[in-house]
């Protein structure tokens, strides 16, 4: 029986790009020093990765449940339980959960800022948590939890409750909020719930000292918080359930640790680890290698920045970010690469060019030190099409993973 090893998925969000001119029409990650990743290319099989099948332009939580090897069509509970799990608020069947943003508003509920400055202080967010958190309205517990900056997580517990509603965020500012309305019968409730919650919470909120300090140094106030994202609890088979292996991941974001410990993965904080271009690598490489050596079968590892950058129209960061990452990914090889099976890819295309999600496929490597090469010499878009893996989706990469590090069980006899 062939041996055990640890199945490493690294993912750099947003990875995926389009020439831009100022450097020489390349990508960014054709522009970026990455020899650690070029080697895998050399030495193990690449293809391109359609996430979620040709054209479809990936949600970043949809996109991770492809990768992870679940039909986001017949498992994705919509993004609120995703982001409440990562932030914490564990959900239960029957639960509508929310992503949260504080936000400034005038006297007529119109949006003057829906970040609220975006910038907060522990102690703002932990004043402002408190306001909301453990409301009760009409029989139903509001739960709520501060992330980081302007963002959180809410949780709506009791009988009844539907996630067939409307956003009440608007999505630009210089707008009313909007009310909260069903979209299919039995949700009227639920929507009623949440215009009274919004409304309370803006009452509790504007009258906070923390909000008052914040008018007097010049910041919005964070007046009120808007909802958008919701779904309802699901229960999904596991990949402990599935396939018997013990999982972790080590991630900056709550969507992505959500989306792991939806999926049954142990969550291995990482001191430093901030989603940022500011995040401590080498922490991350360290407790990578620490997770592979105690045993772990599936180690998941995500790096934000490449994404962020994306968003920002900058490709000089986002080829930083590449480059920190094939680092790191140098440090993990050099402590364990024989104990590993190792996939590097995105979860979908950001162009610095366009500041947003597209459809464009990703490049996906993968190594062991014994796989069949398939000649192609460098990790890119243009070349990993060359490649042995041709085109593909991300529900292959779990079994692709799983398959190589002699974790899954033959079919048949």
């Amino acid at each position: 029986m062939e041996e055990r090893r640890t199945a490493l998925l690294v993912v750099m969000d947003g990875l995926g790009d389009r020439p831009v001119p100022d450097l020489g029409g390349r990508t960014p990650l054709e522009a970026a020093d990455t020899p650690v990743f070029d080697r895998l290319a050399q030495e193990g099989q690449n293809g391109l990765l359609y996430v979620l099948g040709p054209g479809r332009t990936p949600g970043s939580d949809t996109a991770h449940l492809a990768l992870f090897g679940y039909d986001p069509h017949e498992c994705y509970p919509g993004r609120g339980p995703l982001e409440a799990q990562g932030a914490g608020l564990e959900t239960r069947p029957g639960d509508v959960a929310f992503r949260a943003n504080f936000a400034t508003v005038d006297d007529d509920l119109v949006v003057l800022d829906r970040r609220a400055g975006r910038a907060f202080t522990a102690e703002e967010g932990h004043a402002l948590e408190e306001a909301i958190d453990g409301m009760v309205i009409d029989g139903v517990e509001v739960r709520f939890v501060h992330t980081v900056e302007h963002r959180g997580a809410l949780v709506l517990r009791g009988d009844g409750l539907s996630a067939e509603i409307t956003d009440v965020d608007p999505h630009e500012t210089g707008v009313r909020v909007l009310a909260c309305r069903p979209k299919a019968p039995g949700a009227e409730r639920t929507a009623g719930i949440v215009n009274r919650l919004i409304r309370e919470a803006h009452e509790r909120l504007r009258g906070l000292s923390v909000n008052a300090d914040r008018e007097a140094r010049g910041l919005p106030p964070a007046n009120i918080i808007l909802l958008r994202g919701q779904g309802q609890h699901k229960e999904t088979p596991t990949l402990p359930e599935k396939y018997g292996i013990r999982c972790a991941v080590l991630a900056g974001g709550a969507l992505y640790i959500g989306t792991a410990k939806y999926v049954g993965m142990e969550h291995i904080p990482v001191e430093g680890q901030t989603g940022t271009i500011d995040t401590d690598f080498y922490a991350i490489a360290k407790k990578t290698i620490e997770c592979v050596r105690a045993g772990y079968d599936y180690v998941f590892v995500h790096i934000k920045a490449t994404d962020n950058a994306g968003h920002d129209h900058d490709h000089r960061q986002k080829v930083l970010a590449i480059e920190r990452t094939d680092r790191m990914v140098g440090k993990v090889l050099r402590a364990v690469g024989r104990r590993t099976v190792i996939a590097v890819t995105g979860d979908h295309t950001t162009p610095v060019s366009v500041g947003e999600h597209t459809c464009d496929p990703v490049p996906l490597v993968l190594w062991r030190e014994d796989i069949r090469r398939d000649g192609v010499y460098r990790f890119s878009e243009q070349d990993a099409h060359r490649g042995a893996l041709q085109w593909t989706t991300g529900t292959d990469v779990m079994p692709l993973l799983l398959g190589y590090a002699g974790l899954l069980h033959k079919f048949g006899s």
